[in-house]
């Protein structure tokens, strides 16, 4: 479990797997909801124009994640 990163690491076009959850309390409930648990892949698709939100490929939807929050969840690298 060496390869971990932030998910907001994760450069553009790559694939991940969720491996931990840093967050807590409705933060970390809305990411679970939104399908962040272990194992789910993650594709980081595009970055919006000034940067900040970047939008994932999570269980065949887009979802567009702030920074401030993908950094709360820890990613696998293949």
């Amino acid at each position: 479990m060496e390869n971990l990163i932030p998910l907001n690491n994760l450069p553009i076009g790559s694939f991940g797997k969720v491996r931990k959850l840093t967050a807590c309390g409705n933060i970390r409930r809305r990411m679970m909801d939104l399908g962040l648990v272990c194992d789910t892949k993650v594709k980081a698709l595009r970055k919006s124009p000034a940067g900040d939100p970047v939008a994932y490929e999570i269980r065949g939807a887009v979802i567009a994640l702030r920074s401030e929050e993908a950094s709360k969840i820890l990613v696998e690298l293949p």
